[in-house]
């Protein structure tokens, strides 16, 4: 289910913006982060997928440790690359939204909205720079226990540094920036609002910062679950050397539910969304009426009208 619902959400989000893209139509910053995160997200999401049936289907075969291997470091590479957009995602919001105006703040939005394709590309070689690192790490680790028979050196290999590096270099620095970024904008919007609240205009429609804020707080919600949902598959696995597969599966769902509510919150994703979901209705209500003078027609011709 995870995977169909992804399949479909983030494959709306990257076609609405790849059409917009195709056709000359203008496509902001917001929407080349938003593009890329739809392709990782349905990468991560065919790995964790794919990983869970071969372990069910095939558990016994002689290939299974390698392709599971492959697939984990596809899936390492998309899981982290989903995390450093997220957090480039709340950067640009912030310096997009709040209403900060020091120097260093409108440096920050001037050099960032030029050079959102380049922070696009090195987050992707962060991430695949990352985990090719941990895969020469862990690499190296097993086969210097290779060359020891002990029990304790055989269960290194479920607890070894390399993982806990995997967490800190992975998810520690995007997490940083994302609070900052996230926290700043929030702050700046409460402010905002409480002035305009406080100001003698009562023309003024507070729903459009609402709206980002709750947008904020839903965000928040959906990076806190999903990191601490992969901490604790990691201490699971630190201590009993078993990976969570049904874990990794259920928290793919955290990522359609967030690309969902991004649709519902982007005024061009909604729009699009809503055309899509009335041709749907105008489709299925126009077979029912075929079936339905189809079937009258068969009644017709038997009784000889």
């Amino acid at each position: 289910m995870a995977l169909i619902a992804g399949l479909v959400v983030h494959s709306f989000i990257i076609g609405v913006n790849v059409r917009d893209w195709w056709r000359g139509r203008s496509v902001t910053p917001v929407d080349h982060i938003v593009t890329s995160l739809g392709i990782s997200r349905i990468f991560t999401q065919f790995a964790v997928t794919l990983v869970f049936f071969l372990v069910i289907l095939f558990p016994k075969s002689p290939i299974l440790q390698i392709s599971t291997d492959v697939i984990d470091a596809v899936y390492d590479i998309m899981a982290v690359n989903n995390f450093c957009l997220t957090s480039l995602l709340s950067i640009v919001l912030c310096l997009n939204i709040s209403n900060l105006h020091t120097t260093l703040f409108l440096y920050l939005r001037r050099m960032i909205s030029h050079r959102t394709g380049r922070l696009i590309v090195a987050s992707g070689i962060y991430s695949v720079l990352k985990t090719f690192l941990i895969l020469l790490m862990a690499n190296t680790t097993n086969c210097n226990s290779a060359t020891h028979n002990t029990t304790r050196d055989s269960l290194s290999k479920c607890i070894y540094i390399n993982s806990i590096y995997n967490i800190i270099t992975g998810t520690f620095f995007p997490l940083l920036f994302y609070l900052t970024s996230s926290v700043l904008l929030f702050i700046s919007l409460y402010h905002h609002t409480t002035r305009m609240k406080m100001s003698s205009n009562l023309s003024i429609n507070l729903e459009t910062y609402y709206s980002t804020m709750r947008f904020v707080g839903f965000t928040f919600l959906y990076k806190t679950m999903y990191f601490f949902g992969n901490i604790s598959a990691f201490m699971h696995y630190f201590f009993y050397c078993v990976t969570l597969d049904w874990l990794y599966l259920v928290l793919e769902f955290l990522p359609v539910l967030h690309s969902s509510y991004l649709i519902y919150r982007t005024a061009k994703l909604r729009n699009q969304m809503s055309k899509v979901l009335q041709n749907l209705v105008d489709f299925v209500l126009q077979r029912k009426i075929m079936e339905t003078v189809e079937s009258v027609e068969i009644v017709a011709r038997e009784v000889g009208w």
